[in-house]
């Protein structure tokens, strides 16, 4: 039968990497060019208009940066290795009733923490959803790792969910500083991962 996103949900936190083909001694979590930052593979086993399946491959030290997932549900289980994760949703209020706007005139938008910490495999299936849970998140590999994502609905373009990438910066008031919340503003990314197209066979 086809890979089902509902029995995903039941067994993700069950998973290995034998189950979906992988093993640490693929190619892909190994920084083949030390003059450049470690590369990002993207292994695609499967999409359609509701959702879509595949593992970020990151050697130790790569990163995937401060992106969105607008208007989409995410699921991710990390399935070896360890990252740092740090996640953000978009403020709905300044904090302790700071009259700063929500948006600055260059266009940074405030946001505010919803995780900021290491997860491995031993760590539970972590969900994200359109308007909370950390809808904004980048992953920093601290060991070669490999993380199953689950999306649904899928990025595409012509229905508005195209992915930005974000500059973080210090939030600062009157009183000072707040770790809790950060100017997040759009950039012009080159970041670029390999993408490989999985054998269908994974997931039936």
């Amino acid at each position: 039968h086809p890979f089902c996103p509902i029995s995903f949900l039941l067994d993700a936190d069950d998973l290995k990497p034998h189950d979906v083909g992988i093993e640490p001694s693929m190619s892909c979590f190994k920084n083949a060019d030390s003059k450049g930052p470690p590369r990002v593979t993207y292994l695609h086993f499967y999409d359609c208009p509701k959702f879509s399946f595949g593992i970020f491959c990151l050697p130790k030290s790569a990163v995937i940066p401060l992106h969105n997932h607008p208007g989409m549900t995410v699921f991710c289980k990390i399935l070896f290795g360890s990252m740092h994760l740090k996640s953000y949703d978009w403020a709905k209020s300044a904090p302790d009733n700071d009259n700063n706007a929500l948006e600055t005139s260059d266009g940074a938008r405030l946001a505010k923490v919803n995780t900021d910490a290491v997860f491995d495999a031993s760590s539970e299936t972590t969900v994200l959803y359109p308007e909370n849970g950390g809808n904004l998140h980048c992953f920093t590999a601290r060991t070669a790792c490999a993380v199953l994502d689950v999306m649904g609905p899928p990025y595409n373009r012509a229905d508005g969910r195209d992915c930005s990438y974000y500059d973080e910066s210090p939030y600062l008031s009157s009183s000072g500083g707040d770790a809790r919340y950060s100017w997040l503003k759009e950039n012009h990314s080159t970041f670029e991962m390999k993408g490989v197209q999985m054998p269908q066979r994974f997931i039936v």
